[in-house]
């Protein structure tokens, strides 16, 4: 087998009506839209698949080893890549004057990515982000 890419990825919700104004009204995705299901075709490309450690998660988060049991632990995460760090730090901004809250605000992680974590309504772990090897 010879895996070509990642074909899809979808979160998979118990309030649709919630996770659809997280991803097309704050975060401005074009949505379309087949009866209950939300979606996007051809949308630009993943550009990195990776199996992370939950222990890993949390150090990154919270600074810990230990995911808080008081939120709920992800099964998932994605990331949203913006222009630069500055983008990343008008939309933690613009996503807080809306109701949105951060488990951590714009930061540049060890490894040189500048990013800000929330949890979406159906418990994925979303990052905006500004990766600076991939606008190189």
């Amino acid at each position: 087998m010879e895996i070509k890419c990642i074909a899809e990825f979808a979160s998979i919700t118990q309030d649709p009506k919630a996770s659809t104004s997280l991803y097309q009204d704050a975060l401005g995705l074009p949505l379309e839209k087949m009866d209950d299901y939300r979606f996007i075709d051809k949308f630009p490309g993943e550009n990195h698949f990776g199996v992370w450690p939950v222990s890993m998660a949390a150090q990154s988060c919270f600074g810990k080893d230990k995911w808080p049991a008081i939120v709920p632990v992800p099964t998932a995460t994605i990331e949203f890549e913006l222009a630069d760090g500055a983008a990343v730090e008008a939309a933690v901004l613009e996503m807080k004057e809306n109701g949105y809250e951060f488990i951590h605000e714009a930061r540049t992680e060890p490894w040189g990515q500048i990013v800000a974590r929330f949890m979406s309504p159906e418990g994925i772990l979303v990052g905006l982000s500004y990766s600076p090897w991939l606008h190189e």
